[in-house]
């Protein structure tokens, strides 16, 4: 006889199993108010003169000589606080369904976010029903 041990709740976020997800650890900046970021918020990296390598919500404000490209997809809920930045794990590659996903409100994911996110490994496709 087996044993249940846990549940699992599918939420749709991962669409296809080709790539293959892979999980990374990823530091998101620290921010001026805090907020709890939603597993499959799209986080953008900075770069530039003035870049950090710390990653931001999509839809963030880049600073005067910083570039904010998408990169990754925060795969738990995370909380974000104003004094120290966080260390969280993200997926950088990956199938998700792009209706899953979240951004800085009012923000629309252009077709530059999706190829810079393909061209790291995570491509968007919906979940066929």
């Amino acid at each position: 006889m087996a044993n249940l041990i846990d549940t699992m709740n599918y939420d749709g976020l991962i669409s296809g199993l080709a790539p293959e997800p892979v999980v990374a650890a990823g530091t998101i900046r620290k921010l001026g108010t805090a907020a709890t970021y939603k597993r499959g918020t799209i986080l953008a990296k900075s770069s530039g003169s003035a870049g950090d390598g710390k990653l931001v919500i999509l839809g963030t404000s880049a600073a005067s000589n910083e570039t904010l490209t998408a990169y990754a997809i925060l795969a738990d809920d995370t909380a974000i606080g104003t004094a120290s930045d966080v260390n969280a794990a993200i997926y950088k590659a990956g199938c998700f369904d792009p209706a899953k996903l979240e951004v800085k409100s009012g923000y629309t994911i252009t077709e530059d976010d999706k190829d810079a996110l393909r061209d790291g490994g995570v491509f968007l496709s919906p979940v066929i029903d």
